[in-house]
Order: structure tokens, then sequence, then C-alpha cells
């Protein structure tokens, strides 16, 4: 598996991955299937060594996309970005994410990022845990938020602080606490081997 940035020839993948997202109203917020054609300027309009746009190679087609965009438009706020991240539905629970996740951080000090953060619906449980296996923390509960389908749902906006080296400023104990001890391996106990061993050299 292959990670590289993205091209207007992967839009179609991309979108298809995404419109998975939205019919299954577990994790965006978008209610309506998005086109390529409304994809272009997000992908064209973007620093790439700021805000990058990633994709992951597997089999030959897009087994999975990171997005890092601005968090606000301010420029006070350029310290900091949020990080997105979808698998295609048949690549799903092959530690996709976590490598594309691993590779943002690492990349986000070089780049400038100070923070990460991610807007993550309540119910969406596995993809909370798999940020605060990285240690990103609960910074916010937005209760009943959203609406989706006449359900009203909550937003987690969780954080991470990030050094110059692309490593994460982690309390290990509250990684710990996040966890039981069944599901830290990808935590806590990985986190010297994930940012001291790069995927790839750009």
């Amino acid at each position: 598996m292959n990670i590289r940035d993205a091209t207007e020839a992967d839009l179609p993948a991309i979108a298809e991955i995404y419109n998975v997202a939205v019919a299954s109203r577990q994790s965006t917020a978008d209610t309506e299937p998005v086109s390529v054609e409304s994809r272009l300027p997000w992908l064209r309009n973007r620093d790439r060594a700021t805000r990058p746009l990633w994709v992951m190679d597997a089999d030959g087609a897009v087994a999975a996309w990171l997005s890092v965009d601005s968090f606000h438009s301010r420029p006070a706020y350029n310290i900091t970005a949020e990080v997105s991240v979808y698998v295609a539905t048949a690549y799903r629970r092959r530690g996709i994410a976590r490598r594309l996740l691993q590779e943002a951080i690492r990349h986000g000090g070089s780049a400038g990022t100070r923070t990460f953060v991610a807007l993550i619906f309540g119910h969406n449980e596995p993809s909370i845990a798999l940020f605060e296996g990285f240690g990103f923390q609960r910074w916010a509960h937005l209760p009943g938020v959203t609406e989706l389908d006449g359900v009203e749902r909550d937003v987690v906006i969780l954080g991470l602080r990030i050094d110059g080296r692309g490593a994460a400023r982690i309390n290990h104990r509250q990684v710990l606490r996040a966890h039981d001890k069944k599901n830290v391996c990808f935590g806590c106990l990985e986190l010297e081997e994930i940012f001291s061993n790069p995927l790839h050299q750009r």
C-alpha cells in the first residue's frame, strides 16, 4: 500500500468513498451525495505543503483518503488544521486509517501545524477510538448541534498538540484512561514506534 498526493483522476474514487459515508449518517454532516465537479475547487485550491490531500492505493485502487484542511479562514488560526479520513468499505479494519493518520501527524509538525482537531459525531465510537488512540483528547462536547433524518446528534471536538518533529504532546496516562488494555494496542504502546519510523520519505 502506498500513500501519495491525490490528483484530479482520483476524485471519482474520493467522491465514491465519501458518498458511502454520507449515506451511513455516521461520519459526515453532509446529507446529500457530492459530485466530482464539486470537489474540484477543494482539490485545486489548497497548499499541498501545509494542507495535503492524500490517497492510499491498494490492489490498484484508491482504498482511502485523508485531508488536512484549515480549521478557520482567519489567519491567526493557520497553526491549527482539521484532519479527516475516510476508508472504502472493502478496506476497513486493515489499519489503513491509522497509517494515514500517523503520517498526517508526522507531516504536520514539519508543515508548521501545532494543533490538529477532528469533529466527530458522538455516536461514531470507532472514529473517536481511532483518534484517541493517537493521543487526541476530547476538548468539547456539543450536544444536539446537528440533525440527521430527524434525529439530533452530538458532535465531539477532539484535539492534539504536536511539536515541530510531528510528535504528539501526549499524556500517556490520559491515553490509557481513554482505552481499556484490549484497545490500547494501536495507542500509546506504539507511539514511540509511530513517531520514530517514517512510512516513507517525501
